[in-house]
């Protein structure tokens, strides 16, 4: 096979999905601006890293894994969308004591996700930066993320984060186009290794068993981000965010199927010592000599973006707890010097199932509040399936680990 076949490829089919998403009228329409917010953060990090990760965790069930994360953040953001639909009338009106406490609760829950999650971006923002250089030292990626949380922190502590939030909407077009051009890209060199006999799934399986399902459950960050819709409300209506969340779980999920089936046969060994969330640029160099460079220009624009994006919003959230006693600004400068601390004292993988536990903690309370809710309008079989969310959440709380490499 021509060796400038996949980078041609890839080239026309970045050019077709652009004239795609960066048509103005898609832009422009408010379904898709309301889908945008929650899909950015959903396949964000977590399409860069699920590959190798999972393909290690469940080898050549790495999508099937993908798919039952899919489906369980489905479930929870079901418990969400009807608490956008039910409980935030309630809440406007004059909730019922526990349902305002367990309100509460679940921000600062969000918050504290928050916390760790800025830290999960930005150190795979300093991981995939330094892969230009060829750097896979950890202290290097910890000074250079360092570096990065300061900055955002001290922007975000002086004058705010409003202005780049404005980007939001560019940056998904871009990243949906690379996104786009590398699913075409996979595709034509799994249908290359089809036509010579060369398609293999027989990927190595590492963790057995119980482990690999503990391993599973400590990687719900890989799917998080839907409940943004949650807190849209100033600019969306409920109808509106409710369609553009499920939107937005359905693109993702599509997305992230189709990138673990393509790139399934490409894994053939564990994670690297070193390197190991960068290990998703070296599984994919023999495609194609662009994909490399593509891959890290996703990387910097989606971590950045959603950094920016969770540091405002764990800002908000703390003002909105402490009952506006801390401002906003002040939300921000916390999150930066938190995140700096996980980032001294976790690795990666570490982090990314202190995220998923935060964040499940956060849905475990949203569902908790649509079980009540929908009990009190007699919804009972609803009441039902939000209580085995949270039955599900606290295991996932209580049982996740992280991955080894």
């Amino acid at each position: 096979m021509n060796v400038l076949t996949p980078n041609i490829v890839l080239v026309i089919a970045c050019l077709v999905f652009a004239a795609v998403f960066f048509y103005p009228r898609l832009i422009r329409a408010n379904l898709w601006r309301a889908t945008v917010t929650p899909l950015a953060s959903i396949i964000g990090s977590g399409f860069l890293v699920a590959g190798p990760i999972l393909a290690h965790a469940a080898g050549a069930w790495a999508w099937l894994a993908m798919l039952a994360l899919c489906l369980l953040a489905y479930w929870f953001g079901a418990a969400i969308r009807y608490n956008i639909t039910h409980l935030e009338k309630h809440l406007d009106d004059n909730p019922a004591p526990y349902h305002a406490w367990l309100e509460r609760l679940s921000e600062l829950a969000l918050a504290l996700a928050y916390f760790v999650s800025v830290a999960y971006y930005l150190n795979l923002f300093a991981a995939f930066g330094l892969r230009i250089g060829e750097v896979l030292d950890t202290l290097w990626i910890r000074i250079v993320s360092t570096a990065v949380i300061a900055a955002i922190g001290l922007l975000g502590t002086l004058r705010g984060l409003a202005g780049l939030e404005r980007l939001e909407v560019w940056v998904v077009s871009l990243k949906m186009t690379l996104i786009g051009g590398l699913l075409v890209a996979l595709a034509l060199a799994n249908f290359h290794e089809w036509q010579a006999g060369e398609l293999v799934w027989a990927v190595k399986h590492h963790d057995q068993g119980m482990q690999s399902l503990t391993v599973l459950l400590g990687l719900v960050i890989l799917v998080q981000g839907f409940e943004t819709s949650r807190y849209l409300g100033s600019k969306y209506s409920a109808e509106v965010r409710v369609r553009s969340m499920r939107w937005a779980q359905w693109i993702a999920t599509a997305i992230y199927i189709a990138f673990l089936l393509l790139i399934t046969s490409q894994f053939s060994g564990g994670l690297p010592k070193q390197g190991g969330e960068t290990a998703i640029i070296d599984l994919l160099k023999p495609i194609g000599s662009l994909l490399g460079p593509l891959l890290i220009l996703t990387a910097l624009s989606s971590q950045l973006s959603a950094a920016v994006a969770d540091m405002n919003g764990a800002g908000g959230l703390l003002a909105e707890a402490s009952g506006r006693r801390f401002p906003v600004r002040i939300g921000n400068l916390l999150t930066a010097l938190v995140a700096i601390g996980i980032t001294w004292f976790a690795n990666i993988y570490e982090i990314i199932t202190y995220a998923s536990k935060m964040f499940v903690a956060y849905y475990t309370l949203q569902s908790l509040q649509a079980m009540l809710m929908s009990w009190r309008k007699g919804h009972k079989l609803r009441a039902v399936f939000f209580a085995c969310a949270v039955l599900i959440g606290l295991c996932v709380i209580i049982f996740a680990q992280p991955v080894e490499a």
